[in-house]
């Protein structure tokens, strides 16, 4: 039976550690935004990064970020709902709220953060956008959604396919100039340090629960109890 599920029992402290570097990777510039006397210094990177994408706007570019802009946030979400279902019909309740988990906590955080810091976003946005610029909720919502995928499958390829969407969002979301530099990489920190600290919280639980389930999904478990003679040995 092919098991879709690769939980690998790493050690806990490296997931952990992991979390809260990502974590204090987004708090960091937040703080200096917020209470720094002038502007901090990596703002010069971001006013540079601005100018540069500013000069590779072209009408495919639009109409691709334009679509980037439109699954980004709500239709991460979407996924996020669409992926606990799955795991709950594979019967991994456990699983299914950490995936659930991951997504509203670092969307929760992302709004509490906007309003706290209450950054100005950069002028002639291509797109509407709500008030705070730090961090970016777009990135922040990839991002949970695919560490969480590159969490529970294990595997090199969902690694890669992971590190190009969340980089092809951050670029995204500066061409449309909806988000400074460092708000991408704000966003980008607090999903997966949140999705790596619930991970950490989780992870026992997860790995034994899918141990349990064999790979069995509701319906193919269901239609093995009603078969007769089921669990008899052979």
């Amino acid at each position: 039976m092919i098991r879709v599920l690769h939980l690998r029992a790493r050690p806990g402290w490296r997931t952990a550690l992991a979390g809260v570097l990502l974590f204090t990777a987004f708090i960091i510039p937040g703080v200096m935004l917020l209470v720094g006397q002038g502007e901090p210094a990596f703002t010069r990177v971001d006013t540079w990064w601005q100018a540069f994408v500013f000069t590779l706007r072209s009408p495919f570019w639009d109409g691709l970020n334009a679509f980037l802009n439109s699954i980004g946030y709500v239709g991460m979400l979407v996924l996020h709902a669409l992926l606990a279902a799955a795991l709950l019909v594979w019967r991994r309740p456990v699983t299914a709220t950490f995936a659930l988990t991951s997504g509203v906590a670092a969307l929760a955080l992302t709004q509490l953060a906007k309003v706290v810091v209450g950054r100005q976003r950069p002028e002639g946005a291509k797109v509407l956008a709500d008030t705070g610029s730090y961090p970016s909720g777009h990135v922040s919502a990839t991002t949970a959604f695919l560490v969480v995928l590159l969490v529970l499958l294990g595997r090199w390829w969902v690694t890669v396919l992971a590190v190009l969407g969340v980089i092809a969002m951050m670029i995204s979301r500066t061409y449309l100039s909806a988000h400074w530099l460092s708000d991408v990489f704000g966003g980008a920190c607090l999903a997966s340090g949140v999705v790596f600290l619930l991970w950490w919280r989780f992870r026992r639980s997860c790995i034994a629960e899918d141990a349990r389930s064999d790979g069995k999904a509701i319906w193919s478990a269901r239609a093995l109890r009603r078969r007769p003679g089921a669990g008899r040995a052979e």
